[in-house]
């Protein structure tokens, strides 16, 4: 008899995400191997009311297509649809963990004053409100503010990463002075972080996200 080889799927919203993720979990799970499923259309759609809708039956259709190749777990590496994964998960059957979860754990953990950016509105709403569920859960009470950088998306969309670090960068230098901790609510600004010169933490989703999933697979 063959020992099981635990499988995790990643559902992404953007392919820019896919290379990173692969490579942490390389990293960090342990041989566990992985499958990549992608709708590059699900952030621009949940801007229009005339497609918003279909996106959780789609999200569905994908967690269902990640089971039926026999992944143990599924992982969301897009913000802008945390919210979906417990809904998906009880429909399905199999655990969806969300990839922000663990930063926003670590974000009420270390201060009352967080600062959140995004570069889209579509992701700020539901990073505003998991951060406010875990401090619920911690029994914190945080100050929030936000901020939706301009131009940011459309850099990296026409493929200038390094304009769009420097426009996330600058807002991480621009808000730290009044947080105690900054949150970047999108995997894909990740790569801006080390660039922002700050004193306080700044906090990105894809490291401690796929940490945490190791846990989750350890404790199956």
């Amino acid at each position: 008899m063959t020992e099981h080889t635990p499988r995790v799927a990643f559902v992404h919203t953007g392919a820019v995400v896919i290379a990173p993720v692969a490579d942490l979990a390389t990293r960090l799970l342990d041989g566990a191997a992985t499958v990549n499923y992608l709708d590059d259309k699900i952030v621009a759609d949940l801007g229009d009311p005339a497609r918003a809708d279909s996106v959780p039956e789609r999200l569905e259709d994908l967690v269902r297509a990640a089971q039926s190749a026999g992944a143990d777990l599924v992982m969301l590496t897009c913000s802008s649809i945390s919210q979906l994964a417990a809904p998906v998960s009880e429909k399905v059957g199999i655990p969806v963990l969300r990839i922000d979860e663990a930063m926003a754990d670590a974000a009420v953990r270390q201060g009352s004053r967080i600062a959140v950016l995004a570069t889209l509105p579509t992701t700020l709403t539901p990073t505003l409100a998991l951060l406010r569920e875990r401090a619920a859960l911690a029994g914190a009470a945080p100050e929030f503010t936000d901020e939706v950088i301009d131009g940011a998306f459309a850099a990296v969309s026409a493929g200038d990463r390094p304009e769009h670090d420097r426009l996330v960068a600058a807002a991480i230098e621009r808000v730290a002075a009044g947080a105690d901790v900054v949150v970047l609510a999108q995997a894909s600004m990740a790569s801006a972080a080390d660039a922002a010169s700050v004193s306080v933490p700044v906090l990105t989703s894809l490291e401690p996200g796929i940490r945490r999933l190791g846990e989750a697979l350890s404790a199956l």
